[in-house]
């Protein structure tokens, strides 16, 4: 499994308090209301990346927004 990157992590803390599955699905609904490209790749890359892992693995990512 691939880590995530620091954009990839800061991403995943504006929807940090969800488990695996609900942050899947709230990125989804949200990236349909994105209209930058490249926050778009972003978005899917992570979804791609959670959708790969288990609850197990994503309850070890440290989400911690890097400045």
């Amino acid at each position: 499994m691939d880590k995530f990157t620091v954009e990839e992590i800061n991403l995943m803390c504006v929807f940090e308090g969800q488990d695996r599955t609900g942050m899947i699905a709230d990125i989804k609904n949200v990236i349909t209301h994105i209209q930058d490209s490249d926050m778009v790749e972003l978005a899917e890359q992570v979804i791609g990346k959670l959708e790969a892992m288990s609850n197990e693995e994503f309850a070890g990512v440290a989400l911690e927004a890097a400045e």
